[in-house]
C-alpha cells in the first residue's frame, strides 16, 4: 500500500511510473555524455597559460626551480596598509625597475578583522588588488599570512580582542586562540587560494607564521598553522623566516627554512646552520634589513648605502636568493604602530621610512641607484625606465583657527562606560562586544582629599584635577601627588595607548587603559566613567561646525583644532610640519596621518596628495599640551638626518 511507503520513496516510484520515457532519456544522456567526454583532449582544453603550471616553486637541490627552470628570487618588501592604495603602482613599478621580480608583503589580521568576524579588505586594505597589481607588473609574490606577523605593527598584527581572554595565549594553541585563527584563515585563504601560482595568480610561496622559533611556546602550534593553511587549499612551497635567536627552533618538517639579517657575519652562521639541518637546499635570506626603524625619543636610524650594497653582493655571491625587508617601508598611518618592551617601553613612530631602498614618499635613494645597477648588471636583460618621482610641494603656512576643548567635547561623544572599577581598553563593553583597540581612554572618578594617587596605566596617562593637568603616569612614574582639593573633585586620567608590543615575549600582557584599580592614598577609587576617544571617522562627525569657538588667548588642554587648507590646483604630496606643538594627532579629510611628538626623531608627518582635494581639506588636530601658531608645509622629511645625504 502507498500509505506504508515513506513519502519521498512513494514520489519516487510515482514519477517512475507515469514518467518512464523521461527516465529512459536522462539515463541515455548520461551514457552519451560518458562516451564523448573519453574521446576528449582534456590536455588542450586546459587554457595554455596553465598547462605549464604544473610544479610551481620547489626547492631542487640548493636551487629553487620555477617549472623546469633554475629560478633566483630577488625580491623587495610592500606592504599595501602601509601605503596609499593610489600610489601603489608607484612604488611596484620602481621596484620592477630596480631589478627585483618578486614582491613580499605581510598580511595584518587586526586591520582586516576589526571586530570578531566583522572583515575589511576594502580601499588601502584590498590585498586582492594588491596581489594582482604586482602580477599586472610582471612581479611573483612571497605571501606572509601570519596570523602573526611582526611588522612593528600593533600587537604584531593580531587583533586587540583576543586580549579580552584574561587567560588568552596567543601564538600557542590554546583553544581561544586557534579557534579565531581558524575562523579568520577560513576567510582569508578563500581570498588568497586563486590567487596561487597553481591556479593562474602570482604567489609562488607563503610563510607559515612569522619568527616562531624566537617565541616558541608551543611545539605543536607551528604544524597547527601548516596544517591550517594546506586544509585550505595553500599548494604553493612553504616557508618560514627566522633570526639568529630564533633559527636553531624554527625549522620544521616539510617546510623550506629561510633567516633574516643584517650583517655578512650574520650570513655565514647562519647558511652553515641551515646546511647542517636541511643538508642541500636552496638559500634564502627572507628578510635582509635595508635599514631599521624609528623609536620615540631615539636616534634615525641609517645604513650606509655602500655597506647595503657590499652585503646583497655577499648573500648571492654565497649562492642565496634574497628579499629586501624593506624595498619601501611607508607608513604607520592612524595608531597602528607598534613597540618594543625589553627593559624599557619604546613605542614606533608614525614613520615607516625604515631608511629603506625608497623613502616614505617613494623617493629615490643612494641605495636604490646602486642596488638598480647591481641588479641590472646581473639580470642579462635591460631594466625597465624608472618612474619619474611623484612632485611634492611646500604648501604656505597653515593657521587653525577654531578650537573644542577635550572636556567641552565629552558633551557630543557617546554615552561613557559607567563602571564602579576601571576597565582595559580591550575590555570596554563598546564596538559591538569587541572593546577599543586604538587610540585614547579617558577615565574620570571623583576624589574627596589630596594623597599619593598610584596605579598601572598603559602607556601614558596624564593627570587631571578638574581641568587642570597635575602630571603623567607611565611605566617610569607609577605614583603622583594629587595637591590639595576643597570638596568633591573630578579626577581624570587620559590614557593612550601608545602601541602595544610587536615582538618578544610579552605580548600577552598588551593590554591598555587602566590595569586594574587605581589608588588613592592605597584606596582603590570607585565609580568611573569611562570615554572611547578611538578617533575613527565616525568620531568626528560628531562635531559638526556650531560645535567649534575661535581659539581663546588661553586655550584649555588637550584640545582638537579645526582649520581649512585651501589648494588650487591639482594636490600634491607635501610634509607637514608642527614646530611649537608639543604631542598629538593630525587628521586631513577623516584620514589619521599618525601622531607627533616633540621629542623626536621624526619631526614631520608624511600627507600623501592622493588624500588631498582640489579647494577645501579640512585639518583637524588633536594636541595633548600645547599648540603651536602654525602648521607648516615642506617638500623633504625631516627624520633626525635626511637619508638624501648618503
Amino acid at each position: 500500500m502507498l500509505a506504508a511507503v515513506p513519502p519521498s520513496r512513494a514520489m519516487s516510484k510515482w514519477s517512475v511510473g507515469r514518467k518512464p520515457s523521461r527516465t529512459l532519456g536522462l539515463l541515455l544522456l548520461v551514457i552519451l555524455s560518458y562516451l564523448v567526454l573519453r574521446r576528449l583532449d582534456w590536455y588542450n582544453l586546459v587554457p595554455a597559460w596553465l598547462r605549464h603550471r604544473q610544479s610551481g616553486l620547489q626547492a631542487n637541490g640548493q636551487h629553487f626551480m620555477l617549472e623546469d627552470s633554475t629560478f633566483w628570487i630577488f625580491g623587495g618588501s610592500v606592504h599595501y596598509f602601509r601605503v596609499p592604495k593610489e600610489y601603489w603602482k608607484d612604488r611596484l613599478l620602481k621596484m620592477k625597475a630596480c631589478g627585483l621580480n618578486t614582491l613580499t608583503t605581510y598580511v595584518p589580521w587586526n586591520l582586516h578583522e576589526p571586530e570578531r568576524g566583522k572583515f575589511d579588505f576594502s580601499g588601502n586594505l584590498d590585498l586582492e588588488a594588491f596581489v594582482l597589481m604586482a602580477e599586472e607588473i610582471g612581479l611573483w609574490v612571497i605571501l606572509r599570512p601570519g596570523p602573526y606577523i611582526c611588522s612593528e605593527i600593533d600587537l604584531g598584527g593580531l587583533p586587540s580582542w583576543l586580549l579580552q581572554d584574561s587567560g588568552m595565549r596567543l601564538r600557542t594553541t590554546y583553544k581561544g586562540f586557534t579557534e579565531a585563527v581558524d575562523l579568520y584563515f577560513d576567510h582569508l585563504m578563500s581570498r588568497v587560494v586563486p590567487l596561487q601560482y597553481k591556479h593562474g595568480g602570482p604567489i609562488i610561496a607563503v610563510q607559515v607564521e612569522n619568527e616562531y622559533g624566537s617565541y616558541n611556546r608551543d611545539p605543536a602550534y607551528m604544524p597547527y598553522i601548516k596544517k591550517a593553511l594546506e586544509d585550505r587549499g595553500i599548494v604553493e612551497l612553504l616557508l618560514t623566516s627566522d633570526n639568529k635567536d630564533g633559527l636553531q627552533k624554527g625549522v620544521m618538517d616539510g617546510v623550506l627554512a629561510t633567516i633574516n639579517l643584517q650583517s655578512q657575519h650574520e650570513l655565514q652562521l647562519l647558511t652553515n646552520f641551515l646546511l647542517s639541518v636541511q643538508r642541500v637546499q636552496p638559500k634564502m635570506v627572507m628578510e635582509y634589513w635595508t635599514g631599521w626603524f624609528d623609536s620615540w625619543g631615539g636616534p634615525h636610524n641609517i645604513l650606509d648605502s655602500s655597506e647595503v650594497l657590499k652585503t646583497v653582493s655577499a648573500i648571492l655571491d654565497a649562492g642565496s636568493s634574497i628579499n629586501l625587508y624593506m624595498f619601501h617601508g611607508g607608513t604607520n598611518f592612524g595608531f597602528i604602530n607598534g613597540a618594543m618592551h625589553f627593559h624599557d617601553y619604546k613605542s614606533d613612530v608614525t614613520s615607516y621610512d625604515y631608511d629603506a631602498v625608497l623613502t616614505e614618499a617613494g623617493d629615490y635613494t643612494a641605495k636604490y641607484f646602486k642596488l638598480r645597477s647591481f641588479f641590472g648588471s646581473i639580470s642579462g636583460i635591460p631594466l625597465p625606465p624608472q618612474p619619474d618621482l611623484l612632485p611634492k610641494v611646500a604648501y604656505e603656512p597653515l593657521s587653525l583657527n577654531f578650537y573644542l576643548s577635550l572636556w567641552d567635547a565629552l558633551q557630543y561623544m557617546e554615552e561613557p562606560v559607567n563602571s564602579e572599577k576601571p576597565v582595559n581598553m580591550e575590555n570596554l563593553p563598546i564596538n559591538n562586544g569587541n572593546g577599543q583597540s586604538f587610540g585614547y581612554t579617558l577615565y574620570e572618578t571623583t576624589i574627596a582629599s589630596s594623597g599619593v594617587l598610584s596605579g598601572l596605566v598603559r602607556d601614558r596617562g596624564q593627570v587631571f584635577v578638574n581641568t587642570v593637568s597635575i602630571g603623567f603616569l607611565d611605566y617610569e612614574k607609577k605614583k603622583i601627588v594629587i595637591p590639595l582639593i576643597q570638596g568633591y573633585t573630578r579626577l581624570r586620567i587620559l590614557v593612550e595607548n601608545r602601541g602595544r608590543v610587536n615582538y618578544g615575549d610579552n605580548i600577552d600582557d598588551q593590554r591598555k587603559g587602566l590595569i586594574g584599580n587605581i589608588y588613592l592614598n592605597d584606596s582603590p577609587l570607585k565609580k568611573f566613567r569611562i570615554y572611547s576617544l578611538d578617533m575613527k571617522k565616525s568620531f568626528f562627525q560628531r562635531f559638526s561646525v556650531d560645535k567649534w569657538s575661535p581659539i581663546p588667548a588661553v586655550p584649555t588642554f588637550p584640545a582638537f583644532f579645526l582649520g581649512v587648507l585651501s589648494i588650487s590646483l591639482s594636490p600634491f604630496d607635501t610634509f607637514m610640519k608642527l614646530e611649537g606643538w608639543e604631542k598629538g594627532v593630525v587628521f586631513i579629510n577623516g584620514q589619521n596621518l599618525g601622531r607627533y611628538w616633540n621629542i623626536g626623531p621624526q619631526e614631520t608627518l608624511y600627507l600623501p596628495g592622493a588624500w588631498l582635494d582640489q579647494g577645501i581639506n579640512q585639518v583637524i588636530v588633536f594636541e595633548e599640551k600645547m599648540a603651536g601658531p602654525v602648521i607648516q608645509f615642506t617638500e623633504t622629511p625631516h627624520l633626525g638626518r635626511n637619508q638624501y645625504l648618503d
